[in-house]
């Protein structure tokens, strides 16, 4: 159903006049002569905005908008109010009035308002939504979004591997999230009461990585002054997850080969064998079959750990995840720092699809954190510096709008998954607008 304007005035004249002009721009009105029935007919969620007048008889506009505010905080209202009632409008705007209009106004001004506070509704409605679903969901879909169709295909075969207790091999840029897909698995796993360890492989010095892994006994090297269990030891009966594979030393390869082969450790110090039960799960942003081909990874290593291979896509290829990424992001990084997360816009939304992302999820999650703190996050800057439509000046003004405006279109309705409904609500336009605008100068495939 269509977003409701709730319409309070108990001027019959008045009313119907603002009720006709709202309908003529194509918005649903439910009008009402007194606030009470009004509150009654206001659900939870309620899929609207009000708009009400300050002076009435029974309840008042601020009696209205006190009670609207304990039932739902975050459903707008705009009161019309006459000149002498300003400063009592100002005093609800701060009282949490969304807006307020001074007498006598055209339906234009009001009808931009409505518009305005149609679109941040929906917004919060979505954001609801989305927090809804992923209370109602398991583990794996509350901390990876699967939206795009890469994602999708990502999930698929995570949850048909999980199961299979092989090694895996993950594929994926910097700060795309291996870690938590590495994490997905183990928890999805027989394995998941296990011990889940991780290691990067890159960030040990060639010195300690041994001992590491693998352990050493009370006096193997000096300053070993008693046993200590190895990460690998550590994790019998779970999964090891080695991050940056492709920087583990020569030396260590061998040494990982034969513990993939046999599934023992030796300690430094000892020439005990001692059986693990673990799963390897590798990780690493570079091709290995490449790697080995030019002998800077050991073959047999690598045919070894591709068993069973997931790729992460980057996030440049998932458009359709980057706003729903960023709000969940937003609303962390709000949590921590004890503040309300801002609202994204569409426009907004549409410029971070724009973005190569470069650093994956870790770059937008960074973004978020700089959005919430009132800091540039960076919306309108894409590649090379340029902004969200790379401005051209040997194309003429029209040309430069017509192409950002398709810009916008075409990231919103790929953000709303192809809906022409979701779209020109989220855009603020009506359907033959959009429809419009398509046919005249906007080449995007509806």
């Amino acid at each position: 159903m269509s977003p409701t304007v709730y319409l309070i005035d108990d001027e019959d004249h008045l009313r119907t006049a603002l009720a006709q002009s709202l309908e003529l721009a194509g918005l649903e009105v439910a009008a009402f002569s007194n606030g009470h029935d009004a509150i009654a007919a206001i659900d939870d969620d309620a899929d609207g905005v009000v708009v009400s007048d300050i002076l009435m008889a029974g309840l008042s506009g601020l009696q209205v908008l006190e009670r609207l505010q304990a039932a739902d905080p975050d459903l707008p209202v705009i009161l019309m109010t006459g000149h002498g009632d300003v400063p009592m409008a100002v005093k609800a705007i701060r009282a949490g009035a969304y807006d307020f209009i001074e007498k006598p106004f055209s339906p234009d001004r009001l009808i931009e308002t409505v518009r305005r506070a149609l679109e941040k509704r929906s917004l919060v409605l979505e954001v609801r939504r989305l927090r809804r679903s992923l209370d109602a969901i398991d583990n794996l879909d509350a901390v990876i979004v699967w939206r795009s169709d890469g994602m999708v295909r990502l999930r698929e075969q995570l949850l048909a591997f999980a199961q299979a207790d092989a090694d895996v091999l993950i594929y994926g840029e910097t700060g795309t999230g291996k870690e938590l897909v590495a994490r997905s698995l183990h928890e999805r796993s027989s394995r998941r009461d296990g011990n889940f360890v991780s290691i990067n492989c890159g960030a040990l010095p060639e010195t300690v990585i041994e001992s590491e892994f693998f352990g050493h006994e009370a006096g193997a090297f000096t300053g070993a002054s008693k046993v200590r269990v190895g990460k690998f030891e550590y994790a019998s009966g779970g999964t090891v997850f080695l991050d940056e594979i492709e920087s583990m030393p020569r030396d260590m390869q061998i040494r990982l080969l034969r513990v993939l082969q046999e599934r023992t450790v030796v300690r430094l110090g000892s020439n005990r064998e001692i059986p693990v039960d673990v799963r390897i799960v590798a990780a690493t942003k570079e091709d290995l079959g490449v790697a080995s081909a030019e002998g800077r990874f050991r073959q047999d290593l690598y045919y070894r750990l591709d068993v069973l291979k997931l790729e992460i896509p980057p996030l440049r290829e998932r458009a359709r995840d980057i706003p729903l990424l960023f709000a969940h992001f937003a609303d962390q990084a709000a949590v921590r720092l004890n503040r309300t997360p801002p609202q994204l816009s569409p426009l907004q939304a549409a410029s971070l699809q724009q973005r190569d992302w470069p650093g994956n999820v870790r770059e937008l999650q960074n973004a978020a954190l700089r959005f919430v703190m009132g800091l540039d996050p960076g919306f309108s800057t894409a590649p090379g510096g340029a902004g969200m439509a790379a401005v051209q000046p040997q194309q003429p003004l029209a040309v430069q709008m017509a192409d950002f405006e398709r810009q916008v279109i075409a990231a919103t309705l790929e953000a709303n998954g192809g809906s022409l409904k979701a779209t020109y609500e989220a855009l603020g336009i009506s359907r033959k607008t959009l429809y419009d605008k398509r046919k005249l100068r906007v080449d995007v495939k509806l």
